[in-house]
């Protein structure tokens, strides 16, 4: 077990090869036991890479310590068993099943009551949905379906690949909201283009560039530098501007 201010998760010199091809090359990255965590970098640094490679979706090397257990050999249905959940960034619903399908298909054997309370109490429409096909919903009602199967389960951690890349901003600021209220309860690795998300939710971020993490460190620090994330992260003056405003709006 690892003690109160260690990290709940932590990657050390995580190495992915595809194919012949090099992908990560010694990601380092810490999960903080409480909050969010947010993974950042440009379009192909190797954050959904290196999501997947921690839930055993790839083969890897290095290290993956979970609660202070070594887990980088284990497979990836034992790793769900031990408590990570994993919204996908395309949100993997199951088109031709209902809403409430979906959700029972998430459930572990032997995992207890499932928190079908909370899920409803976070996602009403949900429960006004329940018989009605996955694939008919919108893509923010995807999402909901995608985070709530993370939630039944009692996990330790839960991973959100890009979970309001594609939404309708009133949508992105509902799924940052119920985010909010999930960190509260379980830590959460996010995985996020929108930087007025992060800058919302995250305590603590890392940046990948190249399959290496490039910095690690408070998410407000960061954001709080506009040199940095132009550097780190390719943004603008316009969008660091909206990423240190409440509502995600740079000024004119």
């Amino acid at each position: 077990m690892t003690t109160p201010d260690a990290p709940l998760l932590a990657v050390r010199d995580l190495r992915v090869v595809i194919g012949g091809r090099h992908i990560l090359h010694g990601v380092d990255l810490a999960v903080a036991p409480a909050g969010v965590t947010a993974l950042l970098g440009r379009n192909g640094a190797g954050k959904t890479t290196t999501v997947r490679a921690v839930l055993g979706l790839v083969p890897r090397t290095g290290s993956v310590l979970l609660d202070g257990e070594e887990t980088v050999r284990l497979a990836t249905h034992t790793l769900v068993r031990r408590g990570i959940g994993y919204a996908p960034e395309d949100r993997g619903v199951f088109a031709g099943l209902t809403v409430a399908e979906n959700l029972r298909l998430a459930e572990r054997p032997g995992g207890g009551e499932p928190a079908y309370a909370l899920v409803y109490e976070l996602f009403p429409e949900l429960r006004e949905r329940a018989r009605q096909a996955a694939g008919t919903l919108s893509g923010g009602q995807q999402q909901m379906v995608a985070i709530a199967r993370t939630l039944l389960n009692g996990n330790r951690l839960i991973i959100a690949d890009e979970p309001t890349k594609g939404l309708a901003p009133r949508v992105v600021t509902e799924v940052a909201q119920v985010l909010e209220r999930v960190a509260e309860a379980v830590p959460v690795l996010l995985v996020e283009q929108n930087l007025a998300v992060v800058r919302r939710l995250a305590r603590h971020c890392a940046v990948l560039a190249d399959g290496r993490t490039a910095h690690q460190g408070p998410a407000a620090d960061l954001l709080a530098d506009p040199q940095a994330t132009h550097a780190l992260l390719g943004v603008g003056r316009r969008e660091a501007a909206a990423a240190q405003s409440p509502t995600g709006r740079a000024g004119h």
